[in-house]
């Protein structure tokens, strides 16, 4: 391969990363809390179709963003409601947010199916945008840039803060937590909807920097690659960023086998295609084979707290 074929795959892989890790870095935070959110799916459809809305509607792509942002957010706070105030399945509920964002995305969305807007660029000048090394570095969009700071910011709340400690005994023993007088409900909300702004954001990377209209469906079943991918890291930040860009890789890979031959050709495109959700599976396979053993999961995750008193 030349050196501009490798500096577009780089360019078109970071870009097809950026929304699993911002996704899966919100629903790391979620599950530190002890809290298991399936409904990753569902708030990226709604911030997704919310972020284009308000897009195409004002032309502004950074209150798209933030719309997006409080879409996925509000979203979140129903799962939350049902399970940490009504102790309802989590399970259960996360699997009924994703259908409610799918069908919610696809009501909301018909008047905009379609209709095109303009992608958000990079904020560099052109001459480091357009040039032919130099764009590696300077030509992406904001939220590409965002999500490697998150990967910093998240990793340094969760071992350098003591409210990340906080967060991260009350995910491995709720009980303990509350008996020294932490509000372990106030911080798996707090936890809850950050989860869901970063899956509203990251639903709003489709539109804006990746496909820049609305189709229904958009996000392609990429939440469930996040979910994955959270585990497939081990609940490290550091390691979720390699595995959201291998990912990418291999989204990237299909995209070159359908428009290229030569040496994308190894692999029919649909194989490409399928790789991401057969690598999601094996992965969930292989924890659920080590889940006997040590699992450097959260003690309490997935499991409801009532307090006693």
């Amino acid at each position: 391969m030349n050196i501009d074929l490798t500096i577009a795959i780089i360019i078109t892989m970071i870009g097809a990363s950026t929304p699993l890790l911002l996704a899966a870095l919100g629903e790391l935070v979620v599950e530190k809390s002890g809290v298991l959110n399936l409904g990753v799916e569902g708030m990226m459809l709604t911030g997704a179709v919310v972020g284009f809305a308000v897009t195409y509607t004002t032309g502004n792509p950074w209150l798209g963003i933030v719309a997006a942002a409080i879409a996925g957010m509000a979203a979140s706070m129903i799962f939350a409601f049902l399970t940490l105030s009504l102790s309802s399945n989590q399970v259960a509920t996360g699997l009924a947010l994703t259908i409610f964002g799918t069908g919610f995305s696809s009501l909301f969305g018909q008047p905009y199916t379609g209709k095109p807007i303009q992608l958000f660029k990079s904020i560099f000048p052109d001459y480091l945008t357009d040039h032919p090394i130099l764009r590696v570095f300077f030509g992406y969009s904001p939220l590409v840039y965002f999500s490697l700071f998150m990967v910093f910011a998240v990793w340094w709340f969760l071992q350098k803060t003591r409210a990340g400690l906080i967060l991260r005994a009350v995910g491995e023993n709720d009980f303990s937590a509350h008996s020294i007088g932490y509000s372990v409900l106030g911080v798996r909300y707090g936890a809850v909807a950050f989860g869901g702004a970063m899956a509203g954001i990251a639903g709003s990377c489709f539109p804006l920097i990746l496909t820049p209209q609305w189709v229904e469906g958009l996000t392609g079943g990429r939440g469930w690659i996040a979910l994955a991918l959270v585990v497939f890291s081990a609940w490290k930040p550091t390691r979720l960023l390699a595995g959201a860009y291998l990912f990418g890789l291999i989204a990237t890979m299909e995209l070159y086998a359908k428009a290229a031959g030569g040496a994308f050709r190894i692999l029919p495109s649909e194989i490409w295609a399928s790789l991401p959700y057969l690598a999601t599976i094996i992965v969930l396979v292989l924890i659920s084979i080590r889940r006997s053993a040590n699992s450097s999961a959260p003690a309490c995750l997935g499991k409801p707290f009532i307090p006693s008193n």
